[in-house]
């Protein structure tokens, strides 16, 4: 199978990879290209709008959370006959763990799967610096990569006499510019940008960036760039495989504003373990989805919603409730937050579910950042000795983090105690990127089909 893929890159966060990301997704889309994108590294948002433009899911790549052979194994997955790939670059090309390391990097992500590397420069206030800039990452290349260059935030007139400057002087393809505009800056906030459902004329900016790309880059450059991706092994996908419906457990994934972090491969590896997913919304919804036996409560922005989450006053007796049946819960940060006593936020405090006791507040800084390894200290969703592996990223703290598990920092070797866990419950800050082990969703899996056996069972006698 042939694969056109073409990665986006930038010296540094902040320079326009989501942006210019989703103007070009958006670009062969409406001229009738089958595209498909993927986001290097823990990332939820920019996913969302590549989701927005494209409307199929977003994939994550990360080659700390899968390794070389399981990253290329799930890039091999998502392609299809005939189809691009644009995959979204994370910080700057060659940020990887703990900043310093290559793995988990946009750059090692472009070696394992062999993709061409635009780099896209902001050039706001440099002049010739650009080549010395454009020089040092070529130098640093050593897989010769970096095929292509836009300059971001540059003029036409002076586009015209930077380009032949460049080209003449380093190894490298200028495909073009993308002026400044204002209007299409993304706003950001604690956790990252904003999500698209909350910017009303999105569709419409996205649109205005994609025909402004179409005049000032040459689309011909990149798509031949993205072409002359060297042909990789082809990759035999896992099928999914649909338990008879009554070896099916159905797990319940909240899925609304305010809870909306949660990778596609997450659910994938519940699917493949044999669960069925039904999605519901702890804003809107006044029950859980019916025979669940078990329930998901991914991360996201509670804090935003407190009041309405608060005065959901029947959803969170459902969660309550099937939390003390003993429905097999598993809840990630934002999650987490909503089973506590009291949310604390700037706009007031609030009940929560109050499955688990105390408060958790904004403590106005970053707590925890950056890639985990999880194990447990008493084996339960994971085999013994196994550890999952993750990444925390949150402001808000609780009153009681759990110290069910052990998380380890993987360039410093560094521990801390985390994630509150029972036979049924595994409820914590830490967001898990499931196929780093299957063995968890598999297990996640089994647990809510012996629930549903068990209560079954009940029902009948």
């Amino acid at each position: 199978m042939k694969r056109d893929r073409l990665l986006l890159a930038a010296p540094k966060s902040g320079s326009g990879k989501t942006t210019i990301t989703c103007a070009l997704l958006h670009w062969l889309k409406e001229n009738g290209y089958d595209v498909v994108s993927y986001k290097c590294g823990p990332d939820y948002i920019d996913p969302m709008f590549h989701k927005m433009v494209l409307g199929v899911p977003s994939r994550n790549l990360d080659t700390f959370f899968t390794g070389e052979a399981g990253t290329l194994q799930l890039f091999g997955q998502g392609q299809r006959d005939g189809s691009i790939s644009i995959l979204e670059g994370v910080m700057g090309l060659y940020d990887g763990l703990g900043g310093v390391g290559e793995e988990g990097s946009a750059y090692h992500l472009a070696k394992v799967t062999k993709t061409p590397i635009l780099l896209i420069v902001d050039s706001k206030g440099m002049g010739r610096s650009l080549l010395a800039l454009l020089s040092g990452f070529l130098q640093y290349d050593t897989d010769h990569l970096i095929k292509g260059v836009l300059l971001n935030r540059m003029s036409s007139t002076y586009y015209s006499t930077v380009k032949p400057l460049i080209e003449q002087e380093l190894p490298i393809k200028v495909v073009g510019y993308f002026p400044e505009q204002p209007s299409l800056r993304i706003g950001s906030r604690h956790l990252g940008l904003q999500m698209p459902g909350e910017l009303p004329h999105i569709r419409e900016t996205i649109g205005h960036a994609a025909a402004v790309l179409g005049k000032t880059v040459s689309i011909k450059a990149l798509l031949d760039i993205a072409r002359s991706a060297p042909q990789l092994p082809e990759i035999s996908a896992e099928p999914i495989r649909p338990a008879p419906p009554a070896e099916r457990p159905v797990i319940a994934v909240a899925r609304d504003e305010a809870f909306c972090f949660c990778y596609e491969e997450n659910l994938d590896a519940l699917r493949q373990a044999g669960a069925e997913l039904r999605f519901f919304s702890p804003l809107h919804d006044k029950a859980l989805p019916k025979q669940c036996s078990g329930l998901l409560l991914v991360g996201g922005y509670p804090e935003l919603y407190g009041k309405a989450l608060s005065e959901n006053i029947e959803m969170k007796k459902a969660i309550a409730q099937a939390v003390q049946d003993g429905v097999v819960t598993v809840a990630e940060c934002g999650g987490f937050l909503y089973l506590h006593s009291l949310l604390q936020t700037e706009g007031g405090t609030y009940p929560m579910v109050g499955v688990l006791p105390g408060k958790c507040w904004n403590t106005g800084k970053l707590v925890r950042f950056g890639y985990i390894e999880i194990s447990e200290r008493v084996p339960c969703f994971l085999p013994p000795g196994e550890r999952i592996r993750g990444h925390a990223f949150h402001y808000y703290d609780s009153e009681e983090n759990g110290d069910g598990c052990i998380a380890t920092k993987p360039t410093t070797g560094r521990t801390y105690p985390c994630i509150v866990t029972s036979e049924t419950c595994w409820l914590g800050f830490p967001h898990l990127y499931y196929p780093s082990n299957p063995a968890f969703p598999k297990r996640f899996v089994d647990k809510a089909r012996a629930y549903a056996h068990q209560k079954n069972g009940q029902d009948k006698s």
